[in-house]
């Protein structure tokens, strides 16, 4: 298979970028430089924040701005599209009709895998606008995986640990967090989906284990696979 360039579309948070970034030369079959996965990324922090947008708390539309950017990687290489942030996949018909290229769904992948390990209630952890478009509830659904949503309080808990903790560069409150997924757990979920890339931070600052499906990892892996080269092992 001829090996593909990845473009990514970062800045969608900064952190996540670099981290993704990270987990592809990490989970990458290589024994030299060259071998490694050919990358472009844009660290475009300018791109309005997507939740806002779709909570209708912002006129702000951060879709016109990801596919300028889909075509500066495009003018430099690029081959196939990878957008580090979940909450942007509630708009993936119109990014991938606009990017004239491949573009990666990691929600889709994600719910995937979570079949594949043999989820069967997963607990999804993710901005409110990803919630609020369902589009990891539908995504879980095809996959034949049930899907579970905190309710409001934990779901105010979740995005104080994305922005008030992850997106401002604060430590994770791990007591709060024990409470999330205390209230996942109690409702029978076996496995947890981080479906928002600051939660991978989270996985990364506190060492969580497999129970958890990180969404940016699952991205990671596509993204090789999908340019031609092989995962390690």
């Amino acid at each position: 298979m001829k090996k593909k360039v990845l473009g990514i579309i970062g800045g969608v948070g900064p952190l996540a970028t670099m981290l993704l970034g990270e987990m592809i030369v990490k989970r990458t079959k290589a024994l030299t430089d060259q071998q490694h996965v050919n990358m472009v990324i844009t660290n475009n922090t300018s791109i309005p924040d997507r939740t806002t947008y779709i909570l209708d708390r912002s006129k702000a539309n951060p879709v016109p701005v990801m596919i300028a950017d889909a075509a500066k990687l495009k003018s430099i290489g690029a081959e196939v599209l990878a957008v580090p942030c979940n909450t942007a996949h509630s708009f993936y018909p119109e990014i991938q009709q606009g990017a004239d290229m491949q573009v990666l769904h990691m929600i889709n992948e994600t719910a995937k895998r979570a079949a594949q390990i043999g989820a069967k209630k997963v607990g999804i952890l993710a901005t409110t606008g990803t919630l609020t478009t369902s589009v990891y509830q539908l995504a879980c659904q095809n996959a034949g995986v049930q899907p579970i949503v905190p309710d409001e309080e934990t779901q105010e808990m979740v995005m104080s640990i994305i922005y008030d903790d992850v997106k401002a560069g604060r430590s994770v409150d791990f007591l709060k967090w024990q409470q999330i997924i205390n209230k996942l757990e109690g409702l029978g979920c076996d496995r947890i989906i981080l479906g928002c890339t600051e939660l991978s931070i989270v996985k990364k600052e506190l060492n969580l284990d497999d129970t958890y499906i990180d969404s940016l990892m699952v991205l990671a892996e596509s993204a090789i696979l999908a340019c031609g080269y092989e995962l390690n092992d």
